[in-house]
């Protein structure tokens, strides 16, 4: 028993959502794939200001993964992500079979531009954001939500998600929700438990530098210089370095000063086997 409604099938969601808009009731969604901690739980409170019902989905999207990446592996705790979705309120989960969401003979994708194609995550893992964008417009449309909740972490994929909404009028506020951190600043990812002892206590630096970096862009120091050496500090404490940028808020394209609009700090690095996302503001 999981003390909450699961729908597994489209039918069976649309039908309660249906019920609820002719209630006058607003629905939010928040798409996950499990693992759940408390950055996804601050995403269904997130959704419970916006809507007086709140979905979750629970679906470790094969799309998502490249070949190199392995999809078997990914985490799978549904009841406990269940219980954890009971103690904060949560209407229902939505936990589709693959066969669900990817019947025989699919074959349809959704091609992104802007700020899926910038040189950021979309450089390291080329085909992910086309299955993000596909699975979130199926959930979209599937769940007919007024409301979807994103946290900040991924940044990108705020960003994707966010354009793709717009430009397919898919009738869904995305609301972004900022990162949620351990006290020590690191952000919270289904991807921490995957952290030996010594790797924890070092990551938090990343947010360190990040910080110390965005300090000195708001006391206007040398753009390039000042990236180049939080760079450098981040590849002299251990990490491998995918990127650390400086980019635009909004469309994620680079920038070369303070002048160049709303300034994002973003980065990706590996510490031992588990690799790491975080952004932060100018």
């Amino acid at each position: 028993m999981t003390g909450i409604t699961i729908f597994e099938t489209v039918a069976a969601m649309r039908e309660a959502v249906a019920g609820w808009h002719a209630a006058g009731e607003k629905v939010a969604l928040v798409p996950t794939m499990g693992a759940l901690h408390e950055g996804h739980i601050a995403l269904v409170t997130e959704g419970q200001r916006h809507a007086k019902r709140v979905i979750v989905t629970i679906f470790v999207n094969p799309t998502q993964f490249a070949p190199h990446e392995d999809f078997k592996k990914y985490p799978r705790t549904f009841d406990d992500d269940c219980a954890k979705l009971v103690a904060a309120g949560a209407d229902a989960v939505f936990f589709p079979a693959v066969e669900e969401m990817y019947p025989a003979g699919f074959a349809t994708r959704v091609l992104l531009l802007g700020p899926a194609a910038v040189g950021l995550e979309d450089r390291f893992r080329p085909t992910h954001f086309e299955g993000v964008a596909t699975i979130c417009c199926k959930l979209f449309t599937q769940s007919r939500a007024d409301h979807a909740i994103f946290g900040e972490k991924d940044y990108q994929q705020l960003k994707v998600v966010t354009r793709m909404a717009a430009d397919l009028d898919l009738g869904i506020d995305v609301i972004p929700l900022p990162t949620i951190r351990e006290a020590d600043g690191l952000a919270m990812s289904s991807r921490n438990r995957y952290l030996s002892e010594e790797h924890r206590a070092l990551a938090p630096l990343l947010h360190q530098v990040m910080q110390d970096l965005a300090a000195r862009l708001r006391n206007r120091d040398d753009l390039l210089k000042a990236v180049t050496e939080a760079q450098n500090a981040i590849i002299t404490a251990g990490f491998e370095l995918d990127y650390l940028e400086a980019r635009h808020a909004e469309t994620l394209a680079p920038v070369a000063s303070l002048a160049d609009g709303p300034i994002r700090l973003i980065l990706a690095a590996r510490i031992g086997s588990t690799r790491l996302l975080d952004n932060i503001p100018v």
